[in-house]
């Protein structure tokens, strides 16, 4: 079982940018998170990480997310600097950094629809992707829910497409933790990522944000290929999610460069 966790004990003050640090607003900003048996998770990330299990029906399950959304107004944080809109996908496995204790993500890697995608690619050495993602989302006026959701990636790597829609009725429940606020922590505040670069080396960067004001939707379909051709979420499982969360705007600041461990 998760133990509780209060968000006031880990929200800190906004680490001042410098240098190359990014602000970026996310926009259809997507958490879909699917809970698997743990032991489909062997051999992904280094020892000195372990997975942050919940126990789901008796079972100890380990989650990951997809994480679609529009970078907007992607831009220096510090700098005058031209501003970027991109199409990003994000996949992220939860996990505890054995070393320091912090919960954080194992990041499998990204799909970015942008010519940018040169600079963390092939400068930073991080395990990014090209693709082209495309959104058709309508947001209802009244109610300020999605009336429609809809994301779709082409990609050699991790093809995808999601379909997802809001009600009023909709509720939150997270099977294995405490309390929702605790599950809230858990999924929308992890701010350090490690990931294997492509060299081979460990790499990890954080970032910043508020709190995120997310609400819970329904997931009508689903195709992920990256984690059907992994075997971690069959796509027979990808119409039965664990939880999905969507905020329609929030903003990250994103400390650069990343740091390679070791």
């Amino acid at each position: 079982m998760q133990e509780s966790r209060k968000l006031q004990d880990y929200l800190i003050e906004r680490p001042k940018p410098k240098g190359i640090d990014v602000l970026c607003g996310l926009q259809h900003f997507a958490i879909i998170t699917y809970a698997v048996p743990a032991d489909r998770f062997q051999g992904i990330f280094p020892e000195r990480f372990r997975l942050d299990t919940v126990e789901v029906d008796g079972q100890e399950m380990g989650l990951i997310s997809v994480v679609p959304f529009i970078d907007v107004d992607f831009t220096s944080a510090i700098f005058p600097f031209p501003k970027f809109t991109m199409g990003q996908t994000n996949y992220r496995i939860y996990i505890i950094d054995t070393e320091t204790g912090e919960r954080c993500v194992w990041f499998l890697g990204t799909i970015l629809d942008s010519w940018t995608l040169a600079v963390p690619r092939y400068l930073w050495s991080l395990p990014w992707h090209s693709g082209k993602v495309s959104f058709d989302c309508a947001i209802n006026e009244i109610s300020g829910l999605y009336d429609k959701y809809h994301m779709e990636t082409t990609s050699s790597w991790a093809e995808a497409s999601v379909r997802l829609t809001q009600d009023e009725s909709d509720q939150l429940n997270f099977p294995g933790f405490p309390d929702i606020e605790s599950a809230l922590v858990y999924l929308t505040h992890p701010l350090a990522g490690f990931y294997y670069r492509r060299d081979g080396k460990l790499g990890t960067y954080r970032v910043w944000h508020k709190e995120l004001e997310v609400k819970p939707a329904k997931l009508e379909s689903a195709k992920f290929k990256l984690l059907s051709n992994l075997g971690i979420v069959n796509q027979s499982e990808q119409s039965s999610p664990y939880s999905v969360l969507i905020e329609p705007l929030n903003e990250f600041t994103i400390y650069l460069p990343p740091t390679v461990i070791g």
